[in-house]
């Protein structure tokens, strides 16, 4: 069984900074991708960046060159440092996992999801 465990959401002002992380536990082979994404309220979750074993990343437009995803390879931590933050990113953040290690942004093929953390940017 695996489990994602986030944290370091909050409260920020905008053009602040917030660093995400998320733990795993269980078995989470090196050849799963994994990623970060969100939903904001009333709307549909969406992928935000993901990152795959060789280190190939992609990320969501509205987020290119304000986020960045990275992984300690050593114990499997994900990160997820976010600059520049705007009212926008306003949402819960979900890690989730893939046994695919395609770096994509679809939900459907990530299989393990954690709980969430909120974080809220305020103008």
């Amino acid at each position: 069984q695996i489990q994602l465990d986030e944290a370091g959401g909050g409260s920020a002002q905008a053009g602040g900074s917030l660093t995400l992380s998320c733990v795993p536990s269980g078995t989470i082979y090196s050849s799963y991708c994994m990623g970060w994404f969100r939903q904001a309220p009333g709307k549909e979750r969406e992928g935000v960046t993901t990152i795959n074993p060789y280190g190939e990343t992609r990320y969501a437009d509205s987020v290119k060159g304000r986020f960045t995803i990275s992984k300690d390879n050593a114990d499997g931590t994900l990160y997820l440092q976010m600059n520049s933050l705007i009212p926008e990113d306003t949402a819960m953040y979900y890690c989730a996992a893939s046994h695919l290690n395609i770096p994509t942004l679809s939900e459907g093929y990530f299989h393990y999801w954690g709980q969430g953390t909120q974080v809220t940017v305020s103008s």
